[in-house]
């Protein structure tokens, strides 16, 4: 199983992977282009020299994140890979400092075992204005949306010595 960040020369194999499984209604179609350009955000599983598996993470703001296009290839289904990319786009999430990431999806029992709470769609505008608005089957969507809370509010909780104003009391 080798899970790493995506490179250039992976753009063509997850382009292929994300556009069969749109075709199918899994997820929202991606060009070559919208890959290239967001290849920093993407995580692969590869298989002898062939992508078999990919996610992304697209930042909406410095608190909301959210898990796009989570595919594992048929033939390695249920052997683990989604789990281990969903766990990698989280840790790379806590990296970047995202207190908050999301995913819509038919699947929430696979999200939920990853700590992911049910939510409400409404919760995520941008998503809606960015995506949802444009989808063919908007009006009939059956995803769920599922959060994970990854830490408080980015600098609301600070602690005492991470503030720039604590000042240590003597007496």
């Amino acid at each position: 199983m080798d899970i790493r960040p995506a490179s250039i020369s992976d753009i063509r194999g997850i382009y292929e992977l994300v556009k069969l499984h749109a075709e199918l209604g899994d997820v929202l179609p991606r060009t070559q282009t919208q890959i290239a350009e967001s290849l920093s955000d993407w995580i692969v599983g590869s298989l002898n020299d062939e992508i078999v598996a990919c996610v992304s993470l697209l930042s909406y703001n410095k608190n909301l994140a959210e898990v796009r296009s989570l595919i594992v290839s048929a033939q390695i289904q249920g052997m683990g890979w989604g789990a281990t990319l969903l766990e990698a786009i989280i840790e790379e999430a806590k990296k970047r400092k995202i207190p908050k990431i999301f995913a819509l999806t038919r699947v929430e029992t696979f999200f939920k075992r990853a700590g992911f709470s049910l939510s409400d769609r409404s919760h995520f505008p941008e998503k809606i204005w960015r995506d949802c608005d444009q989808c063919p089957v908007k009006d009939n969507c059956d995803e769920i949306a599922v959060e994970l809370q990854l830490e408080k509010t980015s600098n609301l909780y600070q602690t005492p010595e991470q503030s720039d104003t604590f000042v240590l009391h003597q007496k």
